[in-house]
């Protein structure tokens, strides 16, 4: 048997404003991981794959599964990749700690721990820029046109300071810190909270690009300060940016209720994370707090917390 896994990710500063073209800070949630077991599956046909992910109740031959199922993609990606001959039939067994659709990156770790199971149990080690090009594709069957920063940060699984198209800048941690995620439990497609968005800046365009240069602006500052290790500059970063996303409209009631929360509670800076309108919100806490701010997030609504800390 052989198993790989990859992490789960935030984004700190730049969502909404990466589609665009303008740079994200992102980093790896190491602490909640998407895993992919294969193993052989002798007296089955050459070739033939069986997929199970019990937490999603899926159980299915790769062939009876539809084209445009992300696991099953991410399987057929890989194969179509390695080339050569079928393999032997194999079993891919998924077993994922990050919650769905709460803008943690799941469907792209699910794909890079994929690609990177069924690859090694094939004999083959592949690079993060490989794999990374091919949870690419994935991502762009289940979401449209993603900014690509999901599969890139949980390939590498390093922080990395992201613009589409240009060079990757992976970022040194000055000195590391620590962020409690909330979920609030609330759920709503990406497609959607972005498409919001372009509607937004279609009728004000003026408007919205401000909001979005000040937020590249708060990205580069907050590279600076994670660099320095500043973490209160960069708990006020938090705040400044969550204001901005609240204005083009991403923010939601009880995403709302979780930054107020963290925030009475002693977080240096809180926001959501994402595309908003539900999904997760984040806190930069001092480590001595963490366990107090993450009671008052429960507290508060969030159906879940995860405390991960982010380093070099």
């Amino acid at each position: 048997m052989t198993e790989r896994s990859a992490p789960g990710k935030v984004i700190l500063f730049g969502e909404h404003a990466v589609v665009y073209g303008k740079p994200a800070l992102a980093v790896p949630v190491h602490s909640t991981r998407a895993r992919a077991e294969v193993s052989d599956l002798p007296g089955e046909p050459a070739g033939w794959v069986r997929l199970e992910a019990p937490g999603t109740q899926i159980s299915a031959w790769l062939h009876e599964m539809l084209q445009a199922d992300p696991l099953a993609s991410a399987v057929r990606l890989i194969l179509k990749d390695l080339g050569g001959s079928a393999p032997p039939a194999l079993r891919v067994v998924l077993n994922s700690e990050i919650p769905v659709g709460a803008g943690m990156g799941s469907s792209a770790a699910v794909s890079v721990a994929v690609i990177r199971a069924v690859a090694a149990h094939l004999g083959q080690e592949l690079s993060a820029e490989r794999v990374s090009a091919l949870a690419f594709e994935v991502e762009k069957l289940q979401h449209g046109t993603p900014s690509g920063i999901d599969n890139t940060v949980v390939a590498y699984e390093r922080p990395l300071f992201f613009a589409a198209g240009k060079p990757l800048q992976f970022v040194q941690v000055g000195r590391p810190f620590t962020l409690i995620i909330g979920d609030s439990g609330d759920r709503l497609p990406t497609r959607e909270s972005v498409a919001a968005v372009r509607e937004r800046r279609a009728a004000d365009p003026e408007s919205v690009d401000r909001v979005f240069a000040e937020i590249e602006a708060i990205s580069e500052q907050g590279r600076r300060f994670i660099e320095s290790g500043d973490t209160r500059q960069l708990g006020l970063l938090f705040d400044r940016n969550q204001t901005l996303l609240k204005a083009i409209g991403v923010s939601g009631k009880g995403l709302e209720q979780l930054i107020r929360a963290a925030k009475r509670a002693g977080a240096l800076g809180a926001k959501l994370s994402g595309a908003g309108r539900g999904g997760i919100m984040i806190a930069l806490v001092e480590p001595a707090s963490a366990e107090l701010v993450a009671g008052a997030l429960r507290e508060a609504g969030a159906i879940r917390t995860i405390r991960t800390e982010v380093t070099a």
